[in-house]
């Protein structure tokens, strides 16, 4: 099976920085587009950022020109780079693949999600 483990979440003042990794793990043939969302409480989940295989980059607007998206294919692992952090970027960032695996007969591609990790921003 394929696994997604998020990492770097956590408490940090306005204004502050903080930086997520996820990595993927598994009988991965290929991993297509990677990407951030978020979902804070009462609130559906949001794109934040994708990135593609090829390193193209998307970003929502509230986002652009302070977050950062970025991949290591080598490693299977996307990073979200946040600054100038604000009270309403809290929310459980989640991070997303759609990844080829590799299975007996053959190769199928699936829509994989992490487990999520909190970002609180505090004033």
């Amino acid at each position: 099976q394929v696994q997604l483990v998020e990492s770097g979440g956590g408490l940090v003042q306005a204004g502050g920085s903080l930086r997520l990794s996820c990595a993927a793990s598994g009988r991965i043939f290929n991993i297509d587009t990677m990407g951030w969302y978020r979902q804070a409480p009462e609130n559906q989940r949001e794109l934040v950022a994708t990135i593609t295989s090829g390193g193209t980059t998307n970003y929502a607007d509230p986002v652009k020109g302070r977050f950062t998206i970025s991949r290591d294919n080598a490693k299977n692992t996307v990073y979200l780079e946040m600054n100038s952090l604000k009270l309403e970027d809290t929310a459980v960032y989640y991070c997303n693949a759609i990844i080829w695996v590799r299975r007996i007969g053959g190769i199928n591609v699936n829509d994989y999600w992490g487990q999520g990790t909190q970002v609180t921003v505090s004033s």
